[in-house]
This record gives structure tokens, C-alpha cells and sequence, in this order.
């Protein structure tokens, strides 16, 4: 997940970034700021991965904030202003994009996707895992894995019929593995999307996944629309 804080002064604004955002499962708000102090000072607190950031606040404009921000982490930011003039200045200071106000959600489509694509080209996800076989370990490909439930102080790997233990959380391996692929269903239930076979509407907005291998999961409300979401965008990208 992309976690991203939202910074404006204007409410209206910050409700339309944050409805938009509703479409991208990758995406995960975690807050908002009314103020460049305010915002300077969740930054530093919660260090998103990515900002939207108006440019004119009130205590401290976008680039006061900006240059405040530790040299060890920078987030990715998109500007979002009414102002065009600061478009240069921006892109000095390594913006990702720059949107205009009053937003355009195709031209907003554009730069959240050039920001998914940067943040993943920057983060490195697990290839493989080790597992204990015996006395000895050996190595599961994150691809070969169909689906992962938690157990205990374990989550389980499921790959091919064959059960795998892991001493790990389900939330430390969700971050470990690639996003467009592997989408968490229920608070203790990950999925790889090109093993589900199909998802089929349950009760109370919630679902049941049928994977490849046979079995039947159980997707809870709080997680149905990034599932639903994340396997009609790979539908559209099948050929």
C-alpha cells in the first residue's frame, strides 16, 4: 500500500483528491492537513510515501514544507494548486506531477499513476522466501504463491497444494509483496489475483473467492472493494 497524506486548506479541495483516490487500491489514505505546519509536522510523524500538497497555505507554503523534510526521506509529492506560475519551482524540488485547480480526473488519473510507477520502481519487493523443510530450509518463489492465511504466530503459504509455514505477520508480508498482484482480502487472508478462478457476491457486500487450487475464501466488506477493484484493472489488462 501507497500510504499518502492529503494537504490543503480548503475542505472541498481535500474531499475531491480523496474521493478521486477511491478508485486506486494501491492507495491508502492516511490522513489530511489543513496547514504547512501542520503537514510538516505529520510528515515527519508518519513519513507517507506520497503527498499531495497545495501549494499556498496558511504558517507555511508547499516549499517551506517541502525543504524542511529530513535528508534521509522524501516522500513523492504531486502539486495541486490554482496557481500555474509555480509549475518550475516545483519541478526543482522533484515533484512526481503538478495538477491544476479545479482538478480534471483524467489529468489527475495521470499523475497518480506516474506516482504508483515511481514508488514501485523505487521499492523492491520479495522475490522468494525461505521455509523450514525438516532440519534444512528451501525457497518459495512469491509468484509460485497461491494464496496466505495467519496462524497463530505464523502465516501459512499455500502454493500448489502444499502448506508452507512462515514465523512472520500477515501485515510485515502484505508490505513484501507486490501490490498489483497480491491484494489482502480479510484481516488474516492474502490472495494472489491471477490464482482466484472466481469471486462471487456473498452476503452484506462481502464475497467468496474460489481460487485455482480449490479452495474457499471468504473476502470481508472492509476489503471487497480493493479486491473488486484490483481484479477488474487485471482483467482490463488481460489481452
Amino acid at each position: 500500500m501507497i500510504r499518502t497524506l492529503i494537504v490543503d486548506d480548503e475542505p472541498l479541495p481535500r474531499e475531491r483528491i480523496r474521493s478521486l483516490l477511491a478508485a486506486y487500491p494501491e492507495i491508502d489514505v492516511i490522513g489530511e492537513s489543513r496547514d504547512g505546519r501542520e503537514a510538516a509536522t505529520m510528515i515527519a510523524a508518519e513519513r507517507p510515501d506520497l503527498v499531495f500538497l497545495d501549494v499556498q497555505m496558511p504558517e507555511l507554503d508547499a516549499f517551506v514544507v517541502i525543504a524542511g523534510v529530513s535528508d534521509d526521506y522524501l516522500p513523492a509529492v504531486i502539486f495541486v494548486t490554482a496557481f500555474d506560475e509555480y509549475a518550475l519551482p516545483a519541478f526543482d524540488v522533484n515533484a512526481v506531477d503538478y495538477v491544476l485547480k479545479p482538478i480534471n480526473s483524467e489529468r489527475f488519473d495521470k499523475a497518480v499513476r506516474r506516482a504508483i510507477e515511481q514508488l514501485r520502481a523505487e521499492r523492491r519487493y520479495a522475490s522468494r522466501f525461505a521455509v523450514r523443510s525438516g532440519s534444512s530450509f528451501s525457497f518459495v518463489r512469491a509468484e509460485d504463491i497461491d494464496w496466505i492465511d495467519g496462524a497463530d504466530n505464523y502465516v501459512r503459504l499455500h502454493v500448489s497444494g502444499r502448506e508452507h509455514l512462515l514465523r512472520d505477520t500477515m501485515k510485515s508480508i502484505e508490505s513484501r509483496l507486490q501490490p498489483d498482484i497480491f491484494v489482502r482480502v480479510h484481516r488474516s487472508t492474502i490472495v494472489n489475483i491471477d490464482r482466484v478462478a472466481s469471486v462471487q457476491p456473498h452476503n452484506h457486500g462481502e464475497y467468496v473467492i474460489i481460487m485455482r487450487d480449490g479452495a474457499r475464501l471468504n473476502a470481508s466488506r472492509s476489503y471487497s472493494d480493493r479486491l473488486r477493484m484490483l481484479v477488474q484493472n487485471r482483467n482490463t489488462r488481460t489481452p
